[in-house]
């Protein structure tokens, strides 16, 4: 027989995963994994999965996400594979809101992506000294569950939907190092939105 759990979330931290999130001082960022160790790099490759927003261990996660994220210079999202655990957790600073928080999403899913395309510098956490100009869609709408297992649904652009792209690309075991070399020579046919019609 097969159970699932409500909102199909049945899975919770293994065992393993739990001591690795409270080890040491759980008020302290976890390290960055680096693309440039061997075991690192496995795990930033690896397919995350999906995990129960109810789960007791799941607050201290995105608490040492956070603080993870404030101690670097300008980074402006993170996702969990980035300090070892692959499960799909996202923190991004929202420039779309007054005060440009910093807010966590569990399970994050892009339902939609526009055609139009953003061209911008893309730099990662995990990568030292990359950065490089990527094609993202200008909006999404993403769907996502927060620490109350509630759902929502929302439409995102700009710069912050280029965030959501990159972090939910690393869910997917995917860094943008390889999305350059396999992007690199792809032809886009420039949109100038606000050109006037000469006729």
């Amino acid at each position: 027989m097969l159970l699932i759990g409500f909102n199909g979330f049945s899975q919770k931290f293994t065992k393993d995963e739990k001591a690795f999130i409270l080890e040491g001082d759980v008020n302290t960022g976890l390290p960055i994994y680096q693309t440039d160790k061997k075991e690192q790099q496995k795990v930033l490759l690896a397919l995350s999965q999906d995990i129960s927003p109810k789960d007791k261990t799941l607050p201290i996660l995105v608490e040492r996400m956070r603080l993870a994220l404030a101690a670097t210079e300008g980074g402006v999202g993170i996702a969990a594979p980035q300090i070892g655990i692959n499960r799909n957790v996202i923190l991004v600073q929202r420039f779309d809101k007054m005060d440009y928080p910093v807010e966590y999403f569990i399970n994050p899913k892009i339902l939609w992506r526009s055609e139009l395309l953003n061209k911008g510098l893309e730099g990662d956490l995990s990568i030292d000294k990359f950065r490089e100009p990527f094609y993202r869609s200008y909006s999404i709408r993403l769907e996502y569950y927060d620490l109350q297992n509630k759902k929502h649904d929302e439409m995102v652009e700009g710069f912050t939907a280029v965030i959501f792209q990159h972090e939910i690309d690393h869910l997917s075991g995917i860094l943008i190092s390889d999305k350059f070399k396999k992007e690199k020579g792809l032809q886009y046919k420039e949109v100038k939105v606000y050109q006037k019609n000469k006729n």
